[in-house]
């Protein structure tokens, strides 16, 4: 990874011109960056201390419309401020931009100064101190995955995202001549990371014509989810650069694979010791991975919503796709919806297949946390592995096949409410109810001739 980027530095960078500007963000409720632009100067000068957003920022649709119905915020609250509270560990040039650093905010109630609760930011911190104050750290990485087009979002747009022209023509999966021809971008993409401090391992074509995934190590759970975002915002910006389109929805299209999020888990002591690591285990489990997994599938219904927050997220979940429709865990087995990694080695891990590359990694990884640490603390026991092909499995542990099923188990969740508070948990519920009361007034008849039905 490129050299830490700390306050003094940009300090300097600014007085000798290499930076005017400063993003200050923070991330909304749908995984996005939002936030201002300050002259370098006066952010060093003063914003670094902080800054104001409007509270509607955690209370809009994908479509940033204020949504009805939000206890946090409304028409008759007035939508006040929030407080953005700059995070200067965040601080990081980016090279795609010029004279630009960026630094990622969290979101304090304006009166009271604490953090909002419904903050995916603040979601996942609130689960990371918990394992801390159980002498634990959680690391995590979150595999991504897109589509590439040969246009730019404009032509996208004006066509009504109809007949897009994909950057290749047939599977790409782990295809070097197809991917060379792609590596304006991609190569645009991994070095400008890069140079944002963000440790990348690779990029690969996937599954279907036109697919890419982009790998980051493995890092501290909200070090993951903050390059998470950052990954999405900068490769969406670096192909619009280059004339070109990317799309992060689950389900671009019936006729090709979905994109997915794979989120691998593991959990080390505070001193560093690989805690999922028993070499007497079964397969190197220690009895804290196997109550943590245990936990994820006990809870893998409600915390589905967090995977998969949209209608088209669902559409994803197609047998013999890569995307699991079950949720159970297997050794080293793409069809299960939770896969061990690393059999008998220290780097042992789960993976979660689930997600798909619309997720919102801070809500993702939180609720996932929950889960495990549920396991942990009651203990609970493990189901021997499946094997085979899951998909022929039969009505066993299934992952929702709706929206709708999924925030039904998510408002009835105790975990969730436990873990995460019961303001918290009706917040993201509304959001839910809203996108499906969305969907319902708006789904058209050329979507359903294309199997886009009501769910």
């Amino acid at each position: 990874m490129s050299a830490r980027y700390d306050f003094e530095t940009l300090k300097t960078d600014v007085a000798e011109g290499r930076i005017d500007t400063v993003l200050a963000v923070q991330v909304d409720m749908q995984g996005r960056l939002m936030g201002k632009r300050f002259h370098a100067q006066y952010f060093i000068d003063s914003a670094w201390h902080e800054t104001h957003s409007c509270n509607y920022l955690l209370a809009t649709d994908i479509e940033m419309e204020t949504v009805p119905g939000y206890k946090a915020t409304s028409w008759e609250a007035g939508y006040g401020d929030y407080t953005m509270k700059p995070d200067l560990s965040t601080l990081r040039r980016i090279p795609w931009l010029e004279g630009t650093a960026m630094v990622i905010c969290d979101v304090l109630d304006h009166h009271t100064h604490e953090e909002v609760p419904h903050s995916p930011r603040a979601i996942l911190k609130k689960q990371v101190k918990r394992l801390e104050a159980m002498g634990l750290k959680a690391y995590m990485a979150t595999e991504l995955e897109f589509f590439l087009f040969d246009q730019t979002y404009d032509d996208a747009r004006e066509s009504g995202y109809r007949d897009l022209r994909l950057c290749s023509g047939y599977n790409e999966d782990y295809h070097i001549f197809q991917t060379s021809k792609e590596e304006d971008v991609m190569r645009a993409i991994r070095n400008g990371l890069y140079g944002a401090g963000i440790t990348v391992e690779n990029s690969k074509g996937e599954a279907s014509a036109g697919q890419e995934e982009i790998n980051v190590k493995y890092d501290e759970a909200v070090v993951t989810a903050d390059q998470h975002s950052i990954v999405k915002n900068g490769a969406k910006e670096i192909a619009w650069a280059r004339g070109k389109a990317i799309t992060f929805l689950a389900k671009w299209s019936n006729a090709a694979a979905g994109s997915s999020s794979h989120i691998h888990q593991s959990l080390w002591s505070l001193d560093g010791k690989p805690m999922f690591y028993d070499p007497n285990g079964r397969y190197g489990m220690s009895k804290m991975m196997e109550h943590y997994v245990a936990g994820l599938l006990a809870h893998a219904e409600e915390v589905t919503y967090f995977l998969a927050p949209y209608i088209n997220s669902y559409k994803r979940f197609v047998a013999g796709t890569f995307a699991p429709t079950k949720a159970i865990w297997s050794k080293d087995n793409r069809t299960a919806g939770y896969r061990l990694c690393g059999e008998g080695l220290k780097s042992i891990r789960i993976e979660c297949r689930v997600g798909g590359s619309d997720l919102n990694p801070y809500l993702a990884l939180a609720a996932l946390l929950a889960a495990g640490i549920d396991g942990i603390e009651k203990q609970m026991p493990l189901e021997d592995p499946f094997t085979g092909d899951a998909y022929k499995a039969g009505e066993i542990r299934e992952v929702p096949k709706t929206l709708r099923a999924a925030t039904d188990a998510l408002n009835k969740s105790e975990l969730l409410r436990s873990a995460f508070g019961n303001g918290v948990v009706d917040h993201y519920v509304r959001a839910a109810e809203w996108e499906q009361e969305e969907y319902d007034r708006k789904i058209t008849d050329w979507e359903v001739a294309r199997g886009f039905e009501r769910a």
